[in-house]
C-alpha cells in the first residue's frame, strides 16, 4: 500500500497538484495529519441513499474532495485531475477511492450528484447529507463554506469555500489519516 500512496502523491505533484486550473503550476503544500484529531469520519448518504462511512473504504487510499455540482471551474477541474492521476497509476489506480462531498445539498440532489460524479469515473462516490450533516462533516475536515449572493442574472447563489488555499484533498490510507494537501494558488 505504501507504493500506491507514494505513486499517487508523485502523480499528483506531476499533474500540478490536485486542485486548480491555472496556466501556472499551483504551489502544492501538504501536511502529515497522521494522528490528527480531525478528518476522521464521514457519515453521509451516497446518490443511491446508502449511508457511507470511511470504514467502507478500509485498505484503500481515499481522496476526499468537497465541492458542488454548479461550481464553474475548480470542482470539475480538480475531479478531472484526480481521474487523470488514477489513470496514470494504471492498475494501482483501482486502489484509490475518490469521495466527492457536496457542500450544496439543497441543489445537489441524489440524481444530480449521480450524473455529475459519473463524468469523473465509474467509481467516484458522491456524498450528501442534510444541511446540518454537511456542516458537521465540513467542520470535521476543517472546510469552511458559505452561500453568497450570485453576481449575474439567473445566478441566485454561489458557494464560497476556503481551506487555507484553493480546494482540498485529504488522502487517507485507511484506517488512519495520512496527508492533507491543498493548493495555495491565489486564483
Amino acid at each position: 500500500m505504501k507504493t500506491v500512496t507514494r505513486r499517487l502523491v508523485l502523480a499528483a505533484l506531476l499533474a500540478g497538484g490536485l486542485p486548480g486550473c491555472s496556466a501556472d503550476k499551483p504551489d502544492f503544500k501538504s501536511v502529515d495529519i497522521t494522528g490528527a484529531q480531525y478528518a476522521r469520519q464521514i457519515d453521509l448518504q451516497d446518490a443511491s441513499g446508502k449511508t457511507r462511512t470511511l470504514a467502507d473504504f478500509k485498505g484503500r487510499v481515499v481522496i476526499v474532495f468537497f465541492g458542488y455540482t454548479q461550481c464553474p471551474d475548480v470542482c470539475p477541474t480538480t475531479l478531472a485531475e484526480i481521474a487523470e492521476v488514477k489513470q496514470k497509476l494504471g492498475p494501482e489506480g483501482d486502489k484509490v477511492q475518490t469521495l466527492f462531498v457536496t457542500i450544496d445539498p439543497e441543489r445537489d440532489t441524489p440524481a444530480v450528484l449521480a450524473a455529475y460524479a459519473a463524468n469523473f469515473g465509474r467509481d467516484v462516490v458522491a456524498l450528501r447529507g442534510s444541511m446540518a450533516e454537511t456542516k458537521a462533516v465540513a467542520q470535521e475536515f476543517k472546510v469552511f463554506y458559505a452561500k453568497v449572493p450570485g453576481t449575474s442574472e439567473g445566478n441566485d447563489a454561489a458557494i464560497a469555500t476556503t481551506t487555507r488555499g484553493r480546494g482540498v484533498g485529504v488522502f487517507r490510507r485507511l484506517p488512519r489519516a495520512w496527508l492533507q494537501a491543498c493548493s495555495n494558488s491565489p486564483s
